[in-house]
């Protein structure tokens, strides 16, 4: 019971901080209620009982994703200025697309759900398997994408230090 009210807790604050992201006008409002969002999802994490996922999440994206975040903003974008309103042309294609999408993946977790349930009651792995499953180089072994990931970052840094310096 205790489990179910956190769970419903971590939900409300997930939805309301996503809606509140994405409807904000404030930059730096937004990357902070996207941090809220990821932190939550760690907290479901937690409640599963994966608790080496939960540290990777806070780690990577709640940690270093979020950094990056705040970085790239400061050095683009002047942080205190607003972002101005779309049209309603815009506004109602994005409500549509975000309908659609919700709608998709609702009907994907609504006919998946138990084949999922029953695949991650049947697969848990110890730590030390799924740490040697993410960053061995075999095949279906993922060093190499973890690898590109880091590439993509250091990218956006670049990128952002080059929109900076030409301002």
């Amino acid at each position: 019971m205790v489990q179910q009210i956190i769970f419903y807790i971590l939900a409300l604050v997930i939805v309301v901080c996503s809606i509140m992201a994405v409807t904000t006008r404030h930059i730096i409002r937004a990357a902070t209620f996207l941090l809220f969002v990821l932190l939550c999802v760690a907290g479901l994490y937690l409640l599963l009982n994966y608790n080496f996922l939960m540290a990777v999440q806070i780690a990577v994206y709640a940690g270093g994703v979020m950094v990056l975040f705040i970085f790239g903003i400061m050095l683009t974008h002047k942080p205190g200025v607003s972002v101005p309103k779309e049209n309603w042309k815009k506004r109602g294609v994005a409500l549509i697309a975000a309908l659609v999408g919700i709608t998709l993946c609702g009907a994907i977790i609504y006919f998946n759900i138990n084949q999922v349930i029953n695949y991650v009651a049947q697969t848990e792995l110890p730590t030390q398997q799924l740490g040697t499953q993410l960053m061995g180089t075999d095949k279906f072994q993922y060093l190499l994408a973890f690898e590109l990931i880091s590439i993509l970052l250091l990218a956006c840094i670049v990128g952002a230090v080059m929109v900076a310096r030409k301002r």
